[in-house]
């Protein structure tokens, strides 16, 4: 595991030269509390990052702040070295709670994205397709959001969020509402799309267990106001089956390592 900063309210990251999204000196103040102190942070290109810490600290806001859904009170976020505004196409969100049109179909869900770009329905749906097939959903086109599984709507959000092309993707909480057993598979079925498709990943999760599994790089932020506590790279053969990584000691050991720096946030 490789340990970029040491646990401190001021760690600062050495920006980094092939970073997709960069946020430099973001703060978050709402009306009578300071969600966000400070934050700097380099999100590479290709990878998956994790964002983890203890309740409240600001994980699903920065993510926010990243995606153009609601501004930052001071500082700045870039995305392929242009400042973000508000939302666009270089970015998808995954909402925890799936956000789908509950009168559409698969197929239209997936496409939505698509058709608000104008593109042909042909087209559009030969991608969207396309998509459904790489989360597991074919055969499912033309069912409607009611007639799934928390699950199985889940995958329908992945498949939208990777319709659009976006460069980046920004995973809110994706796979709390599934039991452990979808969950893991979830998990796997994430990794296999990642080294697919070659995107930037921002992954915000409580687990610990699956921030590790996960993850090329871990950010944890301190409790509220959150601040950038500790960066950590764990070291893991992704070559390995999915079984030999949760058993590795390494993994084991990374595990740990976070929850001992983070139970001392924990009430």
């Amino acid at each position: 595991m490789r340990n970029i900063t040491a646990a401190a309210t001021t760690a600062v990251e050495t920006p980094s030269p092939d970073a997709a999204v960069e946020v430099r000196g973001i703060c978050k103040m709402y009306a009578d509390m300071e969600a966000l102190r400070s934050i700097d942070l380099d999100f590479p290109a290709g990878k998956l990052t994790t964002l983890l810490g203890p309740s409240g600290c600001g994980k699903t806001t920065l993510l926010k702040i990243i995606a153009g859904l609601i501004p930052a009170t001071s500082g700045e976020v870039r995305v392929n070295g242009v400042a973000v505004t508000g939302p666009g196409p270089e970015r998808a969100f995954v909402f925890q709670d799936f956000a789908l049109m509950p009168w559409a179909t698969v197929m239209r869900n997936v496409a939505f994205g698509l058709e608000l770009k104008g593109m042909g329905k042909a087209e559009r749906q030969a991608i969207a397709r396309k998509y459904i097939a790489e989360v597991g959903l074919s055969g499912f086109e033309e069912k409607y959001p009611h007639e799934l599984s928390g699950g199985m709507r889940q995958r329908v959000g992945l498949a939208r969020a990777f319709a659009v092309n976006a460069d980046v993707l920004l995973l809110d909480e994706p796979f709390s509402a599934v039991d452990e057993q979808n969950r893991r598979k979830f998990q796997e079925d994430l990794l296999r799309l990642v080294d697919l498709e070659k995107k930037t990943f921002i992954f915000v999760t409580h687990s610990i267990e699956e921030a590790v599994y996960c993850s090329d790089r871990i950010v944890i932020l301190s409790r509220r106001p959150g601040r950038v506590a500790q960066i950590i790279e764990p070291e893991i053969d992704r070559t390995a089956s999915p079984d030999a990584i949760r058993r590795d000691q390494g993994y084991l050991d990374t595990v740990e390592e976070i929850w001992q720096g983070l139970k001392r946030y924990v009430d």
